[in-house]
């Protein structure tokens, strides 16, 4: 009996042992089941057939496209070519795989996760991301910046927000899908990922905030004028013409800004009117508006943008010189040139002020600051830096200190039309040996016409004056005369 239970024992044990032995032959080459592999039920499966079923999956893949304006693209495997790339990264989850272990295994479950390479052909997927509706032109519409609305008396400057459109940066698309693609991934935000051409200027942009908010400021604040024991508040003169109480608000003369200096530029054009004899004599005269040595720092940039864009309309052949580096605003520039070309003269540039006075009618040598400088001393004001200014102040007046020879001589004035060129200042002129060592004019050249340079000055209240009468009078034309023919005297003299 006892016979009987070991020959049975040892059979099965040998049938046990046959069995072993062969499904560890087996997991030899196939995945033990309860084996997943990406989520794939690959239990029982050799390398090749994981291998399909992952091809499989994947050419049932899609990605779905989220939209601005709620809309919605698939991409599918088959429109791109896409496939998996195997390196024998299966191969080396099956040589991790312990096959003898296969009875331990098979009562339990083992996740596997696999790096999958995805490729794609290249042409199938330029033409997909080309044929897509968001690609198309008529389904792009072009960003536009947030900006500045209008005045409202009831909201003041407010925000216009900026349109963000819809055009797709294409490079930004293709790079964002292919990604996308490459990892498996579901869907694919183009807001998130950075796929559209957004407008310069955003809702959030802090410099057009700042302005805004500093416009509403000016609107807000109430400027008072204290004439003596009388004050003016501008609120309330603007209530009172809105009522009716005044028939017109006070004008506004811009009698100097950053970019013109209208008040002077028009006093040294009635000058030169009257020293030619008439506005119909000025067409053809060379006018030299140079930059001139100064010892001091950032003098304005108004009165030489004002003389190039002002003498630019009477047909005159104006030229800028300065040293480079001391450029002027370029829209001022711009305005100079199309002035010239409408009336028939010129607008240069040169770098020599020996060539801008050479057979000049008029000359006009006047120190000012760079404009690139101006812009920087304006930013530096505006964040509070102390410091920043006093260097830059430095490193201008060391930047002055390299063009002294830049100076209205008496040498350059004998170069001028007839040695007798019209000589203009703003005044005060930085002269030399009198109020600086070296400055813009030598002295006997500013002695010569000291008596004209008063009289240019003098005009500037008849413009002013002039200014005023216009904003203030409809037609100034019929009014000039009718004061002209009562024949009052409005001078009166003890």
């Amino acid at each position: 009996m006892k016979k009987k239970i070991g020959i049975t024992a040892a059979v099965i044990l040998g049938i046990l042992a046959v069995c072993y032995i062969g499904f560890a032959v087996f997991f030899q080459s196939h995945f033990c089941f309860g084996t997943t592999i990406d989520g794939i039920e690959a239990g029982g499966c050799s390398i090749a057939k994981v291998e399909q079923l992952i091809e499989e999956e994947i050419g049932g893949y899609e990605l779905t496209l989220v939209e601005r304006e709620d809309q919605t693209e698939t991409i599918t495997a088959s429109q791109i070519g896409a496939a998996p790339v195997f390196h024998g990264e299966i191969e080396e989850l099956l040589a991790d795989q312990n096959a003898f272990a296969w009875p331990v295994i098979l009562f339990g479950k083992s996740a596997l996760e696999l790096e999958k390479t995805v490729a794609f052909d290249d042409t199938k997927f330029s033409g997909t991301i080309e044929a897509l509706s968001c690609m198309q032109e008529e389904n792009q519409r072009k960003p536009v910046d947030a900006s500045c609305s209008g005045y409202s008396a009831a909201d003041g400057y407010t925000l216009v927000p900026a349109d963000y459109g819809t055009t797709i940066d294409e490079t930004a698309l293709e790079n964002a899908v292919a990604e996308a693609v490459e990892g498996l991934e579901d869907t694919l935000d183009l807001e998130k990922s950075g796929c559209y051409v957004d407008p310069a200027v955003g809702d959030d942009d802090k410099d057009l905030l700042a302005v805004i908010d500093e416009l509403n400021q000016y609107v807000a604040s109430a400027v008072t004028y204290d004439f003596g024991d009388q004050k003016e508040v501008v609120d309330a003169v603007t209530q009172g013409h809105k009522d009716g109480v005044l028939e017109q608000k006070p004008t506004l003369v811009n009698l100097q800004c950053d970019i013109d200096h209208p008040t002077q530029c028009m006093a040294d054009m009635l000058h030169i009117i009257h020293h030619f004899g008439g506005v119909e004599n000025l067409k053809g005269k060379k006018i030299a508006m140079t930059w001139a040595y100064s010892p001091s720092y950032g003098k304005p940039l108004s009165v030489p943008q004002g003389v190039i864009g002002l003498m630019s309309r009477f047909g005159m052949d104006v030229v800028l010189a300065h040293p480079e580096g001391y450029e002027v605003m370029p829209e001022v520039e711009e305005v100079a040139k199309a002035n010239a070309a409408k009336t028939g003269g010129s607008f240069t540039k040169t770098n020599s002020m020996a060539e801008a006075f050479k057979d000049a009618d008029i000359v006009y040598p006047k120190s000012w600051a760079p404009f690139a400088a101006m812009e920087k001393r304006t930013n530096l004001y505006a964040e509070g830096d102390a410091d920043g200014i006093k260097a830059l102040e430095k490193e201008l007046l060391a930047q002055n200190a390299d063009h002294k020879d830049w100076c209205c001589t008496e040498e350059l004035m004998k170069t001028t039309k007839d040695g007798k060129a019209l000589y203009l200042h703003c005044l005060p002129a930085d002269i030399n040996d009198v109020s600086c060592k070296d400055g813009e004019v030598e002295a006997s050249v500013f002695d010569r016409y000291r008596t004209p340079l008063y009289k240019e000055a003098s005009y500037k209240p008849y413009i002013i004056a002039a200014m005023i009468f216009l904003a203030k009078v409809k037609n100034p034309q019929a009014t000039l005369k009718a004061l002209e023919e009562r024949g009052i005297a409005r001078w009166f003299q003890k």
